[in-house]
């Protein structure tokens, strides 16, 4: 299956040129001018990558990698004018995968596409694809939580959040880990948002919420997910 990209830019003679090459090198490819219909496509189309400039008016890249961590993993290369320390670590801890500097040439891009979809692959191949707690299975591969194999309908970000806290294998993960990995750096101080989407997604998962048996509160520190039948 061809790789499928969403190339995000507001210059568009610049976005053809780049949907012209990237069509010739294999790939599917899907074009947004703008930040609000990149979210669109993106939540209808499910890409393998997005290419993002920073600098678009109205809703910029920033905006749209932290609207796009709230939904999804996918790989994110961002593109810029800018090449300053701070507006580098600032995208990485949003959440993207790699920066590339504008003027940039077509094989630079094509390599650094490559080199982060291989990461993406291979941290996809390593994925425990289902997690059993007790009656309830965690499908990693079709993102859904099922019980009886009746589906448990979770948002995007309580599925994000369910994910981190499985995949630390029954290590408990500190509040401020799991706002930077789900939310993004900003928000790491809105520790009321993580405790609300704590308590949503265990009034869904838990038999008694006020009891919960698998999403495990650290007090002070916080949660774990607890793997085996009880507490």
């Amino acid at each position: 299956m061809k790789p499928k990209l969403l190339v995000v830019d507001d210059d568009s003679t610049l976005l053809r040129f780049l949907r012209d090459y990237l069509q010739d090198e294999g790939y599917v490819v899907l074009t947004a001018t703008g930040g609000a219909e990149a979210l669109r496509l993106a939540y209808r189309e499910h890409p393998h990558l997005v290419l993002l400039d920073v600098m678009m008016p109205g809703m910029d890249g920033w905006q749209v990698t932290t609207r796009l961590r709230e939904m999804s993993d996918v790989p994110i290369i961002l593109l810029t004018a800018k090449n300053t320390e701070a507006d580098k670590l600032r995208g990485f801890r949003l959440g993207v995968d790699d920066y590339i500097t504008k003027p940039f040439s077509f094989a630079e891009l094509k390599a650094r596409i490559q080199a982060v979809l291989n990461r993406a692959r291979r941290a996809q191949d390593d994925k425990t694809h289902s997690l059993h707690l007790g009656d309830l299975e965690i499908d990693f591969d079709r993102r859904e939580v099922r019980r009886q194999r009746q589906v448990i309908p979770l948002t995007p970000t309580e599925f994000r959040l369910l994910e981190v806290l499985a995949q630390a294998q029954g290590r408990v993960v500190a509040e401020e880990d799991l706002l930077r990995i789900v939310w993004g750096s900003h928000r790491t101080e809105d520790t009321a948002l993580i405790r609300r989407y704590i308590w949503l997604l265990r009034k869904k998962i838990e038999p008694n919420p006020e009891s919960p048996r698998y999403i495990l509160t650290v007090r002070g520190y916080g949660y774990r997910l607890n793997e085996g039948e009880t507490p």
